[in-house]
């Protein structure tokens, strides 16, 4: 069965008389050559745990599990669990969970699945089409909950992407870009168009893979502090470090004028012109180490 099949897809709708949800933002894939760069992106190794979010009619979840020991596939529409259990039927190697990732812990998950058929997993990786309402909050939970994974091969909204990946000085480049390569290396997999779903999004796609770093790309003595700062820069970012940072923690205009010019950073700058170094030495400059 080609699960990538619009005939495919449009059957089995029929058969269980499902309704695309516009509130989950379902969109399934239809295009094997993405699937293909998808999977290839992800790098998954045969002894290797595959954690998948948003499996839909698994077409995915199908081509992970050809190449993982196992898939754990998380679905949040309770309707979608029976035409996975018929879709993905051939397959011994993958477990369905209904749940809300965003209430799940996935490390319980890793633990559960420490040993496959007597064998260590040799890795932890993370696959998703992910709704866009939502990319935002899982990527983070994922990356703040500390998962023990190796990475996480996500397709995202196209826009969403570009400011992951965008560096400073650019229009895209924000806190989210700052927060994600904090703790991830970004790789460009693939391309989606609009065209290669069903139904068709208003937007086009991007496949990016986020290498989970194994040591942060800078020092910090209160991360909490790193990502206060970045948080306020960016939160008012036509206004220049001085003035964006001014009352952050109750400090002064003068105590965080102060606290700038010790870092050796122009307070007439912007957030947006910043880089992660930069970041690292104000936040460390505001909070001393104890």
């Amino acid at each position: 069965m080609k699960l990538y099949s619009p005939s495919t897809i449009n059957e089995i709708r029929q058969k269980y008389g499902f309704r695309l949800s516009k509130s989950l933002g379902q969109n399934f894939l239809a295009d094997k050559n993405i699937i293909d760069k998808i999977i290839e992106g992800s790098m998954i190794g045969e002894s290797d745990l595959v954690i998948e979010i948003g499996p839909g009619i698994g077409v995915l979840t199908a081509a992970a599990a050809e190449k993982a020991a196992k898939v754990v596939a998380i679905e949040i529409d309770s309707n979608l669990i029976p035409i996975l259990g018929e879709t993905l039927s051939d397959y011994d190697n993958i477990e369905i969970i209904n749940i809300d990732v965003l209430k799940t812990d996935l490390n319980k998950i890793s633990e559960q699945n420490k040993e496959i058929n007597g064998q260590i997993i040799g890795g932890v990786k993370i696959l998703g089409n992910l709704p866009y309402y939502i990319t935002t909050p899982i990527i983070m939970k994922i990356l703040e909950d500390r998962v023990a994974a190796d990475s996480i091969t996500v397709m995202l909204q196209k826009e969403v992407a570009d400011r992951i990946q965008a560096g400073p000085g650019s229009k895209t480049y924000g806190a989210l870009s700052v927060a994600v390569q904090y703790y991830c290396t970004v790789t460009h997999v693939a391309n989606a168009p609009k065209e290669v779903f069903i139904p068709r999004p208003k937007v086009d796609s991007t496949v990016i893979r986020l290498d989970i770093r194994k040591e942060k790309p800078v020092q910090l003595y209160d991360e909490d502090v790193f990502f206060a700062i970045v948080k306020s820069g960016f939160g008012q970012r036509r206004k220049t470090l001085l003035n964006s940072l001014t009352g952050i923690y109750g400090l002064t205009k003068d105590e965080v004028a102060s606290i700038i010019n010790i870092a050796g950073i122009d307070p007439g700058r912007r957030a947006e012109t910043l880089n992660i170094q930069e970041f690292a030495t104000l936040a460390n400059t505001m909070k001393p180490r104890n």
